[in-house]
């Protein structure tokens, strides 16, 4: 009875380890559409965010170029202010100057 019962027992553990490799393989089988379902998926987010960033780009150029013709005009206008500015110090200056260059030219030292 001994042996029969081992018996049944081995064939209870090799039914086991068959339905074990079964269940492996049906894993394995499964995992291959998975995976590539899974780059499928991780592509396609890939695109999605890589076409927003490039709207997001585009959008970001768009608005610099529109307000490019404003800070033209800003800058030429603080460009006209400065030459101005400067134009009004030197003329201030000007005499001074002068009567000092005046007086290094006529003066002569021994």
């Amino acid at each position: 009875m001994d042996a029969n019962r081992r018996q049944s027992e081995i064939q209870q553990l090799l039914a086991a380890e068959q339905e074990a490799q079964q269940i492996v393989n049906a894993a394995r089988a499964a995992k291959s559409p998975r995976l590539r379902q899974a780059k499928e998926e991780g592509e396609r987010e890939i695109a999605e965010y890589h076409a927003q960033m490039e709207a997001e780009f585009q959008r970001k150029v768009a608005e610099s170029n529109g307000d490019s013709g404003a800070n033209v005009k800003r800058l030429e206008q603080e460009t006209a202010a400065k030459i101005e500015q400067l134009n009004q110090q030197a003329a201030s200056i000007s005499p001074e100057v002068i009567q000092m260059l005046l007086r290094h030219v006529t003066t002569v030292k021994n």
